[in-house]
């Protein structure tokens, strides 16, 4: 009897292999220590096989940066179910995000720390992705002041300051968080929402800190 022949890999499932591995390995190691060596072993391939699906080091850690971001921002935008109040909106959104972090530190990794010191074009990816989510955060915050005053005192500069400021301390209470044992997602996304959400309504039904004169 002839031997076997066992089903060939489609391209596709074997190269999301390399990018599993090529992602573990950045992210664990960074993008200088990484070697594609270490990668081709943990994804089960050669070394040549890599380079003949992703070209080059940069390349492969370019297609990771864009899965990676591309992963992120859909399960911020999946958890969140528009109609429902801003503030449950807002609520859904920092899970999602944070339920993810925590599922791919990682890939977080890779975006948060990894993509973001080693310049172009890898910073701007992230940067787009940013940009998608702090846009998403400013309409639900300019929502939330719509849905308290039929003209709200909010002018716009303050509203996108202030979702700039959520989506960077997300970001830093995600790197927090998958670093500091026994903290889950729920708990990181309910600090945030607190601390945001407290803060929101005081401005929102004129209330806000001001500042002591000098």
């Amino acid at each position: 009897m002839g031997a076997v022949k066992t089903k060939r890999m489609p391209r596709a499932v074997r190269e999301q292999q390399m990018l599993d591995a090529a992602v573990r390995i950045f992210g664990q190691r960074g993008y200088m220590a990484a070697s594609m060596d270490e990668i081709a072993e943990l994804a089960g391939v050669s070394k040549p096989l890599v380079y003949l699906y992703l070209n080059s080091k940069d390349h492969l850690f370019t297609a990771c940066v864009r899965r990676e971001a591309d992963a992120l921002t859909a399960a911020v935008r999946a958890g969140v179910r528009p109609g429902l109040p801003a503030d449950r909106q807002l609520w859904d959104g920092l899970l999602a995000f944070f339920t993810h972090t925590a599922r791919h530190p990682d890939g977080w990794s890779v975006l948060h720390r990894q993509a973001r010191t080693h310049g172009e074009p890898f910073a701007a990816q992230v940067m787009a992705m940013r940009e998608e989510i702090v846009a998403f955060v400013t309409h639900l915050i300019a929502d939330a002041a719509r849905t308290a005053h039929r003209d709200p005192d909010l002018p716009e500069t303050e509203v996108a300051g202030l979702a700039e400021a959520l989506v960077g301390a997300a970001e830093s209470l995600a790197a927090w968080a998958n670093t500091t044992p026994g903290i889950t997602a729920r708990q990181t996304a309910t600090t945030l929402m607190n601390f945001a959400w407290a803060g929101l309504s005081n401005l929102m039904h004129n209330h806000p800190w001001t500042p002591p004169h000098p």
